[in-house]
């Protein structure tokens, strides 16, 4: 393409750019793409040209303006867990409230099946888990050390596996919802089923209190987010399924943005899971060893890591987004508002 033609063609676009500021940031980055394409073939067919360092210094311009300028402050960050991502959670509350139930009834399931069938839970590690899984952990019971499994030489190891395979697991979740839905349903009823299961095998040994006090510890904030990982998954599937009045791309990209948000929160919370799995799991799991001469953990503070555990769940992910919502927040196209205002974080 000549250099006359190729200008004659972009120029409009990019006088707009220059002249006027960018609506959004989706604005500002299809701005920045635009030019980088520009740039790249003016750079190729007209490198000397004074046309290519004017969309170099477009281009300069909002990457200044998005990279340099924009100063990601610990406000920004406090306002995203403040006030950003519970909102989304209100937004999106029925979605969650079916991912809960949804799970609950899974694991409702499975301790159902084990009652009525006493088999039931070792074909199912057998056939779907862990061939021999079932049979290690009952050796462990008659050992005397019940918990066992949760024990490792180095717990910083062990952390860094069990944080690797939950976001793993919780990424996979989130992503399986672009097939409607349907792959997310597939992992949450897996994952029910198997903790159904798990529990089973120790409540049929006359150990239901002492897994709770011991698996628990790390649990109730894995699990917790196990569900808050169907939630962005079905999110997904809910743009894909009922689109509303957008189109499905619209519908799509605006419930992806919401998911990948919901993942950033799931990777800190996974790691407070696995660093209780790792660190401090293990300790109450001594306390329920016969014979051990290991350190234990006493039984209150297990029981004070539980309800502070599921406290934080209940009231930063359910509770907290409705107190937001009755003092007049919400979200509005990926803004924060007060009683129908953009909020500024100043006003009262």
């Amino acid at each position: 393409m000549r250099e006359a033609r190729f200008i004659k063609k972009n120029v409009e676009k990019w006088s707009h750019y220059q002249n006027t500021k960018p609506e959004n940031p989706d604005d500002m980055a299809n701005r920045f793409v635009n030019l980088l394409d520009d740039l790249s073939y003016a750079r190729t067919f007209y490198p000397h040209s004074n046309v290519t360092r004017w969309i170099n210094g477009l281009a300069a311009g909002i990457y200044q303006s998005i990279y340099q300028n924009r100063k990601r402050s610990f406000k920004d960050i406090v306002r995203f867990w403040k006030l950003e991502l519970p909102l989304i959670f209100y937004k999106h509350r029925k979605v969650l409230y079916f991912s809960l139930l949804f799970f609950v009834a899974c694991v409702g399931m499975a301790l159902l099946s084990c009652l009525a069938d006493p088999s039931y839970a070792k074909d199912y590690f057998d056939h779907q888990v862990q061939p021999g899984y079932y049979d290690h952990t009952i050796e462990l019971i008659q050992r005397g050390d019940p918990f066992g499994v949760y024990k490792d030489d180095n717990p910083f190891s062990m952390f860094v596996r069990i944080a690797y395979n939950n976001i793993r697991v919780s990424f996979t979740t989130v992503l399986l919802g672009i097939t409607f839905g349907i792959g997310t349903l597939i992992m949450m009823y897996t994952n029910g089923f198997m903790l159904g299961c798990f529990e089973y095998i120790f409540y049929s040994q006359g150990l239901g209190w002492e897994s709770v006090l011991v698996i628990w510890i790390h649990g109730t904030i894995e699990i917790s987010s196990v569900v808050i990982a169907g939630c962005a998954g079905f999110l997904l599937g809910k743009s894909l399924l009922f689109p509303g009045t957008f189109t499905r791309k619209q519908s799509f990209i605006a419930a992806a943005k919401d998911a990948v948000k919901i993942c950033i929160s799931l990777v800190v919370f996974f790691f407070i899971a696995s660093f209780f799995e790792s660190y401090v799991t293990h300790l109450m799991s001594n306390t329920f060893q016969k014979n051990s001469t290991q350190i234990g953990l006493p039984v209150p503070v297990s029981i004070l890591i539980l309800s502070g555990s599921a406290f934080l769940m209940t009231w930063y992910f359910i509770l907290y987004p409705v107190t937001l919502h009755r003092k007049g927040f919400s979200l509005a196209n990926n803004s924060i508002t007060k009683n129908g205002k953009t909020y500024d974080g100043k006003s009262n």
